[in-house]
């Protein structure tokens, strides 16, 4: 299950916006990756919250729903570490779009 959580918007080179999706996983992409190269260690086990979920953020676009999903983001616990570390990474205020 992937889902889109929250959308936001930057402004690159202040005349082009950029959309910046956090990506819901049930799933943790990394493990996944790691298990099917055979680089897990013996005791690796899933990032996933209490709740079994991962959070990603996405910075790339054209990404939605039912298309390959590839992460710009190692995995977060919550919505809200996602949200400030695509906050963190670009180079002018991300304006989230309401929940």
């Amino acid at each position: 299950m992937l889902r889109v959580v929250a959308t936001g918007t930057w402004v690159y080179d202040q005349s082009v916006p950029v959309t910046v999706r956090v990506v819901e996983s049930d799933r943790d992409f990394w493990f996944d990756i790691a298990e099917a190269d055979g680089n897990l260690e013996d005791e690796e086990r899933p990032w996933l919250s209490e709740d079994g979920l991962c959070y990603y953020v996405c910075f790339h676009e054209g990404w939605e729903p039912g298309k390959p999903f590839w992460p710009d983001s190692v995995g977060f616990l919550s919505l809200d570490e996602a949200r400030a570390a695509a906050e963190a990474t670009v180079p002018s205020p991300l304006d989230w779009e309401p929940s």
